[in-house]
């Protein structure tokens, strides 16, 4: 009950807020559903009026959500204001969709995250690990836009190889192509992870005591396995949560009748029903999926998590190769050249004569469907979208460490539970639709697997033996926190923060790409790929520019976290 307790007391209270929404987002409930239901009949006051009455809106916001929690009792879930049926029926059809596809996608995640990690693995084994691997090939993974993934897979696999169906839902092969789209930037993100996390498990006394005696690598590197689980699992939980309420854009491009289209769907028309339905279920998925990663890391863990017998892990001085720290130099020095090249340019200058224009002298990256230069949207672009990323990404980073450290597990599982679109939704209906609503929505919710990475490595800590040696020599808190808990907890959530710059940056091209973000005519890179998504297939460089902008920012957060770190090792 301790541990449930705060979890389900926050997952009311959300709930409660999203049965307000309506009222927060100053919108009349009743005109929304008459223009859902009755759409030929005047919007007079006797009408609303009965509407409101037929409802249950007379009551007003409270009446409202007291009776939605009566009904939860009783196994109803209420009625939609749309269409007037049973919410219940239509949102577990949509769970057990959603469920599938996260299954699915999840096992492509896990084994993507392997074959990444696969030759950490091998080397680590045979003690032939020398040098930091920088992973700038699963960054560029993990920054692959979800949204334009799907559309690339869609277009190739779907309708010029014919290989796969493009749309739809109900048979195996249905399953391939939004599996990918998913799984491939969850993959890339877990196996980066775990091939940061390795290197300091087979440094320890027991791996080289296990060469020593003749143990076969593949049981050395399980064993390795096994010890770096426990910090993981967190971003395990994290992960299947949202890749079932997350895939908003995969589900809509797919026509894929999931949870996260629904809610999207439902909040857009303001019915309230389905959509606290759909933020009830999620949050209880999320709920699950932590409870079982806590539960998973506790028996990988054993008697050594309280008996305070548990070395931290350590990551060894490997020194980084010299081309990481050039490939970094150049691939800043790269985006730069272009941001300046841009910021040259009129970004909002429309000529209709040269519309989808190819590259050429004139346009490097060849123009949009306004005729506008992409190369000076792409630069204007540049400093809005990498700067707001790393604004965020810092803030992101503070609540995650205040929040992993105080154990505010309740609080994390529930931000990563809800799709940052929703909240996003629910910042743009207070706040109207901008580039600070989307930064806030962003950061309300991203915090969240930094603060289960930090939670996870804290407990580690605590359970290492020289804290206890530390605190037999008379260390107090200030001490322990300064000398032991940060060095051992701070460097890798810092390189997780900095592998999440990308995501963070992706986030906010959703909300762009969904019409909550930066609004139109301003160059944003998110912005760039919602308006020529539809002429990908005519003019592709009006959405690789965007894409491959966001991919290299990715490889370079990674690069120059490794260039550091090698340098420091040195």
């Amino acid at each position: 009950m301790r541990y449930l307790g705060p979890r389900l007391a926050t997952l009311l209270a959300v709930v409660a807020v999203v049965g307000l929404l309506p009222w927060l987002t100053r919108t009349d409930p009743a005109l929304t559903i008459l223009h859902a239901r009755y759409a030929d009949r005047p919007p007079t006051p006797a009408v609303l009026d009965a509407i409101r009455a037929e409802t249950g809106l007379d009551g007003g916001p409270l009446h409202l959500l007291g009776s939605w929690a009566g009904g939860l009792f009783r196994g109803d879930l209420g009625e939609s204001w749309v269409s007037g049926q049973p919410v219940g029926p239509d949102v577990t059809s949509a769970l057990g969709v959603s469920l599938i596809l996260m299954g699915v996608s999840l096992a492509v995640a896990l084994l993507l995250a392997l074959a990444l990690a696969a030759p950490t693995l091998r080397r680590g084994a045979r003690r032939t690990l020398a040098t930091t691997r920088a992973g700038a090939g699963a960054a560029v993974l993990a920054a692959l836009p979800e949204f334009l993934l799907a559309a690339i897979l869609a277009t190739v696999l779907a309708v010029q190889l014919g290989w796969f169906p493009a749309l739809g839902w109900g048979r195996a092969e249905q399953l391939v192509l939004p599996a990918l789209a998913m799984g491939v930037p969850a993959g890339a993100l877990l196996g980066r992870l775990l091939d940061d996390a390795l290197p300091a498990a087979f440094a320890e006394p027991w791996a080289r005591a296990a060469t020593a005696g003749g143990i076969p690598p593949h049981r050395i590197a399980a064993h390795a396995l096994r010890r770096t689980l426990p910090t993981l699992l967190p971003q395990l939980g994290l992960v299947v949560a949202g890749l079932t309420g997350g895939a908003v854009a995969v589900e809509t491009l797919y026509a894929i009748p999931g949870l996260g289209g629904t809610a999207l769907a439902a909040a857009l028309a303001q019915d309230l029903p389905v959509l606290q339905a759909c933020v009830l279920l999620l949050l209880l998925l999320g709920l699950a999926a932590g409870l079982a990663a806590r539960l998973g890391s506790r028996a990988l863990l054993g008697p050594a998590r309280t008996a305070r017998a548990l070395p931290a892990l350590t990551a060894p001085p490997l020194p980084v190769r010299r081309t990481v720290t050039l490939t970094a130099v150049a691939l800043a020095a790269l985006l730069a050249a272009v941001a300046v090249a841009g910021l040259l340019r009129d970004p909002l200058a429309v000529d209709a004569a040269v519309r989808l224009a190819s590259p050429s002298a004139a346009h490097p990256l060849g123009t949009d469907s306004l005729g506008r230069d992409i190369l000076a949207r792409l630069g204007h672009g540049a400093a809005r979208t990498v700067l707001t990323a790393l604004a965020v990404g810092a803030v992101t980073l503070l609540l995650g460490l205040i929040a992993g450290f105080l154990r505010a597990g309740a609080l994390t599982e529930t931000a990563n539970a809800l799709p940052a679109v929703l909240v996003g939704l629910v910042v743009a209906g207070v706040a109207g639709p901008g580039p600070w609503g989307a930064a806030l929505a962003v950061a309300a919710v991203a915090w969240a697997p930094l603060a289960a990475h930090t939670a996870a490595l804290h407990a580690q800590e605590k359970a290492a033996p020289h804290l206890a040696a530390a605190v037999a020599l008379g260390g107090g808190r200030g001490h322990l926190l300064r000398r032991h808990l940060l060095p051992g907890v701070v460097p890798p959530v810092v390189r997780h923060a900095v592998l999440r710059v990308p995501a963070i940056a992706l986030a906010l091209a959703s909300l762009g790409f969904l019409g909550l973000g930066t609004q139109p005519p301003a160059p944003e890179w998110g912005r760039m790929l919602s308006e020529n998504m539809a002429y990908a297939e005519r003019a592709p460089w009006a959405v690789l520019a965007p894409a491959a902008a966001l991919a290299a920012l990715g490889a370079l957060a990674v690069l120059t976290s490794a260039a550091v770190r090698g340098g420091r090792d040195r």
